[in-house]
Parts: C-alpha cells; structure tokens; sequence
C-alpha cells in the first residue's frame, strides 16, 4: 500500500510539471483489460530493437504529454457511451430551456429509462431563488509602502477547516513592508491547498489587504462558517492575525435555494445531481417568480448529434497537440501523418454526413447536414462509417498509449537476433518509467 501511495505521488507530481492532468472514472481498469495490456507490453519487448534515447527535459516532458492526450482522446470516446460497438456514441444527452439559470449533464446509465423516484418522468423544473456562496474573510487595508508594525520573530496562525486545524508558520523580517508579508502569506496559504484561496485586494489609495476564500461553499450542520483563522493556541509568536484582520468575515458561506418540479430543496453547492440521471449546475437566479430551466433527455437524434461532434472536438484537440512539437521533436510529424491517413481514408463517407476537412489535420462538423444525411431508419445505417472511424482512432490512442516511445527521436544501436529465442526484456517500458522518476527525484 505504502509502495502504490508514492509511486501515485510521482506519478502525480510529474503530471501536473510537464502534461495535463485529469482523472475519470473511465481510467479504471479490469483485471482482465490489465492483463492485455501486459501481455501486449511483453510482446513489444521481445522484438524491440536497442535504443538510445534523448535524456533532455523536453524529450520527457514530450513522451509523456503525448501519453497523457492520447489517454485523454480514449476517455473521450469512452465517455460517449462506451467502447463496444453495441454502445459506441450511444450515450444520451441533456438538455436545458434556460442555460442562464441552469446546465445539466446525463450521468446516468445508457439504458436507463427511470426517472428519479417521487416523479413520474424524466423532467424537471427548476427555479432557482438564491446560489450557494463561499465564505471571504478579508483583512484591515493597510498601507503597501509601509514598513510592518510588528517585532521581526518568528510568528504562525492557525486555519480550521472541518475540525483540522492547519499552522502556518513565517518570520517577519527587519525592514519588510506591508505588503511584502501579505504577499508572502498568500503564496504560503494558496500553495498549501488546504481549500483556501489567498490574494492581495487593493483599494486605489495605496492601501492593500490579503483576502482568504474558501473554495468550497455553503453550510454544513450547525455552523455559520467553513473556516476560522486564529493564533490563540499557536505555537510561535501570535498578533499577525489582528495585525492583518485575517480573521474578519465579509461574507458568510450559504447553501444554494431552489425548487426543483414545485417542491422546496437545498444544497451546499451550486453543483448537484438529480437521480443519478443528471449532473446539474445553477448558473443564475431565476429573475421572476416562476421563471425556471426545464431539464431533460434531448432525441436521440440530436444526442447522436452531441457525442459526434465531442469526438470532433477531442479528435481537434489530440490533432492540435501533437502539431505543438513539430519543431522541437519533428517525429511528430509521423503521427500527425497517422491521423491524417485515418480521417482521408474515410473521408468519402464523412463528407456525406456533414463532416469537413482542414489543411491542418482538423475536422469540423455542420450539425444540420449530419442531422438531415441520418434521418430515415436506412440512412441510420451510415452511423455505422463513424463507428468505424471512432473504432480505428481508438485504436492509434491505444497504440500511442501503449508505446509514446515510438514517437520519440531516438538512435538504434542493435536489432534483436531475428533467427534467435529472443527474451521479454522490459527495456522499451521501462524507458518511459524512468522519465517520470527522472522528473521527480
């Protein structure tokens, strides 16, 4: 456990220097996928020629950014119903009257027709009368250009957030101003990311205050407040906190109030589900009495009509990533090349379906001329040409995933003995591996 909790620590910290990091619930594996992607990396060792590779930081930074997107195009499409063919772009969408109230997302399951209980469909009305709001403490507005009115020593406070109480320790020293510290303590809190967000609010007479907001918002139990600052019980030398005014309220915390089909509801984010059908967002306060967002199922026409044009724009996206490093590592190029070669060898059938192509590797959508080219059950046959495109993308992520190396400048020194029993060796891997504790040791 302790081994998986550091090796998830480097991991972590690697990806949020040099790639984008995200995490879903489609990067969750079966013993049984792992065990294909293992045997397949057994099989690419055994036959892998000897390397030497870039050891630079860009070249790592580049091996594993280009990893990271093509996992990122896979949950894409993952996430558009699924994998199998049978639920490939099948994935349902939402839909909402009035996007300045409310949003929404479908979450639930592909085939699920049940609406949430108490109800007798699938949707809803909303009308929101107040949002959920975080609290904001801000402090006394003192003047920037002023030296500190306090002895140089060694100081901390305390931050209380949900029973956890977290010190902050610093030193004042000789000859510092104002706004020196309240610099130096915002940096000190936003950086420990314990839900606390700190900065430097100036009010245009020379005067500055350091601001703390909770990321999170509402209320939870009995409680007026999600955090409290305080240097009663620190364990250096207190008197910052009434120095500064840290631990003044402007404004409390609340939870979001609306009315969800007539009834009265609550919640301490203005982020929520209903049903575990939908992942629902309030935007705005409904401007008069009865003025609501319906939420609901779009068609199945235009939710086909959504999920292909998200595969267009993470298809774009990958595109347009990889086109980043053709100047520093012009093997690029060759997936770039790759990708191109996929969409042209559909392009014929795309065409007709309202897809176009641009010089640089980039596909758009029209969504009335996919609309009308797939009405009509026998024109409904042609969603199969996206299926297939869809499938063969997939397979290139899986590849790029697989090996990110095989993208990488590199010098053979030796083929493997083609007329030998050749070994699995874990060089090709390991080689990517290595990258990532290069980065973080």
């Amino acid at each position: 456990m302790a081994y998986g909790m550091k090796l998830n620590a480097v991991y972590n910290h690697y990806l949020t220097t040099y790639a984008p990091k995200s995490c879903t619930r489609y990067d969750t594996h079966k013993k049984s996928e792992l065990r294909n992607i293992y045997n397949s990396i057994v099989k690419l060792n055994k036959e892998s020629p000897l390397y030497i590779l870039d050891p630079s930081k860009e070249s790592r930074a580049y091996a594993v950014g280009l990893k990271e997107n093509a996992r990122a195009l896979r949950n894409t499409i993952a996430s558009l119903g699924g994998l199998d063919d049978e639920k490939m772009l099948g994935k349902k969408a939402a839909y909402s009257s009035n996007e300045s109230i409310a949003s929404a997302v479908y979450i639930g399951d592909r085939n699920e027709d049940v609406a949430a209980p108490s109800y007798d469909n699938a949707s809803y009305d909303i009308e929101v009368t107040s949002l959920a709001s975080n609290q904001i403490n801000l402090g006394t507005f003192l003047p920037s250009d002023e030296r500190i009115d306090l002895p140089p020593d060694a100081y901390s406070f305390d931050i209380t957030i949900n029973d956890l109480s977290y010190e902050f320790q610093y030193n004042v020293r000789e000859g510092e101003t104002n706004r020196d510290l309240q610099e130096r303590l915002a940096r000190l809190v936003t950086n420990a990311d314990v839900g606390i967000f700190a900065d430097i609010v100036e009010d245009g007479k020379g005067n500055s205050s350091l601001r703390l907001t909770s990321t999170s918002s509402g209320l939870k139990g009995n409680r007026d407040y999600i955090f409290q600052v305080t240097d009663d019980k620190a364990s250096k030398r207190a008197g910052t906190v009434d120095y500064l005014g840290i631990s003044y309220t402007a404004r409390t915390p609340s939870n979001a109030e609306f009315l969800l089909n007539g009834e009265p509801h609550s919640a301490p984010a203005n982020r929520f589900t209903i049903g575990k059908m939908f992942d629902v967002t309030l935007n705005g306060i409904s401007s008069a009495e009865g003025e609501t967002a319906e939420i609901g199922l779009k068609t199945d026409l235009d939710s086909l009509t959504e999920n292909v044009g998200n595969l267009v724009s993470g298809y774009n996206s990958f595109v347009r990533a990889a086109a980043e490093y053709l100047d520093s590592h012009p093997r690029s190029g060759r997936l770039l090349k790759e990708m191109d070669h996929i969409s042209r060898y559909y392009q014929q059938d795309l065409e007709g379906l309202g897809f176009g192509f641009e010089n640089d590797g980039r596909l758009v959508l029209d969504d009335n001329a996919f609309k009308r080219s797939i009405i009509g059950d026998e024109n409904r046959l042609q969603v199969s040409t996206i299926k297939d495109f869809t499938n063969s993308i997939l397979r290139k992520t899986n590849q790029v995933s697989l090996n990110p190396m095989e993208y990488v400048d590199k010098t053979m020194v030796a083929y493997k003995n083609p007329a030998g029993r050749n070994y699995a060796t874990p060089y090709v891997t390991s080689n990517y591996s290595g990258m990532l504790f290069n980065g973080y040791c």
